[in-house]
């Protein structure tokens, strides 16, 4: 596992949220090569399962999208669109988000507030060419850099967005647990996806 050099900011004990801090096993911190041509936010560690062989979820690796079903498939997505091994792997907010069932449950703003020096903090070391922001809450997340906001998500995938800020391009992609939902919507079968998330990211790059 890979930290950013700036462990004062990002708080190995970050106490901030205390519901989150009260239900994390571990902060899932980023993992990845430090000078990847992308960075990848997802919106929170998953719940996980601590007894699982492998893929065993961010609340208890410590590390972004280690879901089998989220974790494989958005691998699979950055390989087919040709950065197999380039990315840095992150998430919005760093601490799982416990629901009333024990399953994950959205941030909230204020939540999502209290991380962004974290990621402020990756992102200045990893210096992406392009944020991938899988999900609505990692894209209202980048998008609060620079004071936006989000009225359609799903309007937004595919439509890259320079963050002034931080000097990097934010190119929204669905989350990886609904694309198949979401695909169809937004007239693409999943080769198309694919295809169009390429297109999109040579666009950024």
């Amino acid at each position: 596992m890979q930290f950013p050099d700036s462990r004062n900011v990002l708080e190995p004990n970050c106490a901030r949220c205390p519901a989150l801090a009260e239900s994390r096993e571990r902060i899932s911190w980023g993992t990845g090569p430090l000078d990847a041509t992308l960075m990848v936010v997802g919106e929170a560690p998953g719940a996980g399962d601590p007894d699982a062989d492998e893929w065993r979820g961010g609340n208890w690796t410590g590390k972004a999208y280690t879901t089998h079903h989220s974790g494989r498939r958005v691998r699979e997505l950055i390989a087919e669109i040709g950065y197999a091994n380039d990315y840095y792997f992150t998430n919005a907010v760093k601490c799982f988000p416990a629901g009333e069932d024990g399953a994950n449950r959205e941030p909230t703003p204020d939540e999502r507030a209290n991380c962004r020096t974290h990621l402020e903090a990756e992102i200045e070391q990893v210096d992406p060419e392009v944020v991938l922001a899988t999900g609505k809450h990692a894209t209202q997340t980048m998008l609060a850099f620079d004071g936006g906001g989000l009225d359609g998500f799903v309007d937004s995938v595919l439509d890259p967005i320079h963050c002034d800020s931080l000097g990097v391009t934010v190119l929204p992609l669905l989350h990886p647990s609904y694309q198949d939902i979401w695909i169809a919507r937004l007239g693409y079968d999943p080769d198309e996806y694919v295809d169009a998330a390429a297109d999109a990211l040579d666009d950024a790059v």
